[in-house]
């Protein structure tokens, strides 16, 4: 592949398992969630059309509490296998280390779900402001083992270079979800708990499958050499190891979690109204970020599928590629996310009028900011990744915690005045603030971002200004795109152009492709590697 992000396999200790190229994994990962958002987008709004406003808050907050305590339950070890399982393999360790990550995780995670369950009327209180939802958190403590298992599994295979099984798992989990979501809300309860039921099961029904995989066809992914090196692979050597970085991976995802939920718990204790409206005010925040969590869902999986691909440049000495190839992805993912938020702000009357009925005039009012912080909380994510490689973890969690404490004091000042539309909007201050430090800390560690990029990052505030804006401004993009190189500079034009041609050439369209697009692949393709000018 000649896309940006494929990278030539390196020696090393041991031959890696068989794995997907960046790029593949990019056109499989892509070619799989469309269909898979498109499932969930219609689960979502047929949540919305059959809950009404209250439950729907119920469950987002349930939800967004199992959001924060997975991570937590197993202090992220997890998180730790895009960085550290080329690490091992590579020394023929690769066993030992997933043996002893997956004990410490199976034990972690029971005594969490114990803890949630003997805790549940405090649990109630925290989240719901009153303690009448206890025997919902009981079953949350039921689904919070099934999400831990499930979060494992794909965090492995992720980190396997493994999308096409990824993907396949997470397909079936949106599937499930759907059809059990719907089941339950047709033929039983339409409340909270019928959506967390469904949610646990659809969790379940993933990580068998990923199970299924491990047991029956091991060979395939977690073949290696023999190694002098493994049988010497000491606990206190891998733990020294692995737990800081974890520990730092810990509280970056708990800040996460936290910076994306805490506005919605700011609503429920200090909107300063009763807990039923507080909740209806969550319902219409809910509705109103359908869409744009799908682009934070796509970011993540985005970010986890590189991770691996950057630690193996990282870890072969070419360094520089890895911070061109980041910086090139930043800028296309930018660029999809800012496109798709044009196309929800035009849309949005039919969205909220006519799919969701008008029951959320609220959440449509503040869907453009919602858009704008959901973008930059995705490139963010994405941006993180060179954080990792550097081992430099803690920084992340600085920035996120600076933004957390600023979407706190803005909500403290915003919301009592401004109702929801304050809640969205110091979230998306915080966002740009997090934004910020973590492109401040990267430079400091030798990424720096070009105009192009730059520009890329502030893009999205256009969809405040009104559809007809956004419309004149996509429309500028696209022509810059094509004619111009302000975004991508010519080097970059030519390895996107080439990898879209042997694309095409695998499904039989190259002759539907502009006359100029054919040269430009020949003139990259001579090359023997993709020449990656790295901007300072």
């Amino acid at each position: 592949m000649s896309l940006p992000f494929d990278n030539p396999e390196y020696p090393s200790a041991s031959p890696p398992p068989v794995v997907d190229t960046l790029a593949d994994s990019v056109v499989m990962l892509l070619a799989l969630t469309v269909v898979q958002r498109l499932v969930g987008f219609g689960r979502a709004v047929l949540f919305c059309r059959w809950l009404p406003p209250e439950q729907l808050g119920l469950w987002d907050m349930t939800f967004s509490f199992l959001l924060v305590a997975a991570p937590l339950a197993v202090v992220a070890i997890p998180g730790c296998f895009g960085r550290y399982l080329e690490h091992y393999r590579q020394r023929g360790q690769l066993r030992a280390f997933l043996h002893r990550t997956a004990t410490a995780c199976a034990i972690l995670a029971m005594l969490a779900c114990l803890g949630v369950a003997a805790g549940r009327q405090w649990f109630s209180s925290l989240l719901f402001g009153t303690n009448d939802q206890a025997d919902l958190i009981a079953l949350a403590a039921g689904c919070l083992a099934t999400v831990i298992a499930y979060n494992f599994l794909i965090e492995l295979f992720t980190a396997m270079r493994n999308i096409r099984l990824v993907s396949a798992i997470q397909l079936a989990n949106s599937v499930a979800f759907a059809v059990l979501g719907v089941g339950l809300l047709l033929f039983w309860h339409r409340s909270a708990q019928s959506v967390l039921l469904s949610y646990g099961g659809s969790c379940l029904v993933g990580a068998l499958m990923g199970g299924w995989f491990l047991i029956c066809s091991p060979k395939n992914r977690l073949e290696e050499e023999p190694s002098p090196s493994a049988a010497t692979l000491r606990h206190r050597v891998l733990w020294s190891r692995v737990l800081p970085f974890a520990a730092w991976l810990l509280l970056v995802n708990v800040l996460i979690n936290l910076f994306e939920v805490v506005d919605r718990y700011m609503i429920v204790h200090f909107s300063a109204t009763k807990p039923d409206h507080a909740l209806d005010l969550v319902g219409n925040y809910h509705a109103s970020r359908l869409v744009p969590m799908l682009l934070v869902s796509l970011a993540v999986m985005l970010g986890a599928m590189i991770m691996p691909h950057l630690s193996h440049d990282w870890e072969s000495g070419h360094r520089k590629m890895a911070a061109a190839r980041l910086r090139l992805f930043l800028k296309l993912v930018g660029l999809a996310m800012f496109a798709t938020s044009v196309a929800v702000v035009v849309a949005a009357p039919l969205l909220f009028d006519v799919a969701l009925r008008g029951k959320f005039p609220a959440g449509q009012t503040v869907l453009p900011w919602t858009l704008v912080y959901c973008t930059w909380f995705g490139l963010w994510i994405i941006a993180q990744n060179y954080l990792f490689c550097a081992e430099k973890a803690w920084l992340s969690s600085v920035s996120l915690g600076c933004g957390l404490v600023a979407n706190v004091i803005l909500n403290l000042l915003l919301l009592p005045r401004c109702g929801l539309d304050g809640a969205v909007w110091a979230t998306a201050g915080a966002n740009a603030l997090s934004l910020w430090l973590l492109c401040r800390f990267n430079s400091r560690l030798g990424f720096h971002l070009d105009d192009g990029t730059k520009l890329v990052l502030v893009l999205s505030m256009l969809v405040c200004l009104g559809p007809w804006v956004a419309i004149a401004a996509l429309a500028a993009i696209v022509t810059d795109l094509v004619w111009g190189n302000h975004i991508l500079h010519s080097d970059e034009k030519l390895q996107v152009t080439a990898g879209i041609v042997q694309y095409a050439r695998r499904m039989g369209l190259e002759r539907w492709l502009p006359a100029g697009v054919g040269a430009a692949n020949a003139a990259t393709h001579g090359k023997t590697q993709p020449s990656v000018t790295v901007q300072r």
